[in-house]
């Protein structure tokens, strides 16, 4: 039972930054299709430039997925404060 209980709570601590890159990417992609772009991104952060959502798009592929916005975050880019 102990085990169970620290593997629970060390699994929920590694989930913990995908969850809230999930809703992070909930939040700024308002068609739904599992991306954001400039315009989506800007909705949210205005003072965001098409310079610093190039930086941010790490493949290059002119939108922002999970991962790049993880990034974003854990470089202090973009935070959920808004």
């Amino acid at each position: 039972m102990k085990k169970t209980t620290l593997a629970l709570a060390a699994l929920a601590t590694l989930l913990t930054p995908m969850l809230g890159s999930a809703d992070m990417l909930a939040e700024l992609d308002t068609n739904g299709d599992g991306a954001v772009t400039v315009d989506e991104l800007q909705a949210v952060y205005p003072d965001m430039t098409a310079e610093s959502f190039s930086e941010m798009d790490i493949n290059d592929d002119g939108l922002l997925d999970a991962d790049e916005i993880t990034a974003a975050e854990e470089a202090g880019t973009i935070n959920q404060d808004g």
